[in-house]
């Protein structure tokens, strides 16, 4: 364990003895569709210090909304928190690839916004990929992405001006925390996921960011095989960030 994540450690525990009063176990079917039902270990906050943000990223948590919460549940521990430090990262041939792909796309930093524009497009995204009964942009946005808890920001993916892709981020001095990415799926030869990690990367390399959290990755779960092609990444295993190089 590196000496940041046990200070960061040690601080956490404190912190959760203090906290742990204001969780609670919510139960519902798993969102990944894993045929286990999940439990979220979740509490609402108000706004936080960026420094308590950095604790609790560091502990494995998320965000979703004005909740942070991570997974308790009794049959399935497939949710592996994953992150990156992008000092450490050297783009692959395929992520170069990507990179080039869409050497012809725009980008652009905005506050987090339930424009007209974000809603059709995720809307879309979400027909697509995610057809449930309750998925909608709308309530993705006004429930997940808007918050008051910490800065967030939008990355606008535009190719002469049609918005083709949409990341969700929080952002603090030295972490940045990956909340959601929807596309145009029409647009799927152009591998805008990879694509916007690796515009992620270049940022925290820029503003001397040490940590990009990328949420969970799941083994079993193919849409999420790509996080681990960036390597090295780390997962969280047994409370401690192991490296992954492989």
């Amino acid at each position: 364990m590196s000496l940041y994540d046990r200070q960061c450690g040690q601080e956490f525990s404190q912190l959760q003895h203090r906290l742990d009063r204001y969780f609670i176990n919510m139960s519902m079917d798993c969102p990944y569709q894993l045929p286990y039902t999940a439990t979220f270990y979740q509490a609402l906050f108000g706004p936080i210090t960026d420094h308590i943000m950095e604790l609790f990223l560091s502990a494995g948590y998320r965000r979703n909304g004005n909740s942070l919460y991570t997974m308790r549940c009794a049959d399935c521990s497939q949710c592996t928190p994953i992150r990156l430090q992008p000092a450490e990262f050297t783009p692959n041939r395929n992520q170069r690839r990507v990179a080039k792909r869409n050497s012809d796309i725009s980008v652009h930093f905005n506050s987090v916004q339930m424009s007209e524009e974000n809603l059709e497009l995720c809307e879309h995204f979400l027909r697509s990929r995610y057809p449930q009964k309750n998925n909608t942009a709308l309530g993705y946005y006004s429930g997940f992405f808007l918050n008051q808890i910490v800065t967030s920001l939008e990355l606008h993916y535009r190719k002469k001006g049609r918005l083709l892709g949409n990341g969700i981020i929080d952002i603090g001095e030295n972490w940045m925390n990956a909340v959601y990415f929807y596309f145009d799926t029409a647009e799927s030869d152009r591998s805008l996921g990879t694509y916007n990690i690796l515009t992620m990367i270049d940022f925290c390399l820029q503003k001397k960011i040490e940590y990009l959290y990328l949420g969970y990755f799941i083994q079993d779960l193919p849409a999420m095989d790509y996080k681990a092609n960036f390597k090295p990444y780390y997962l969280k295993i047994n409370a401690d960030w192991q490296k992954m190089d492989g």
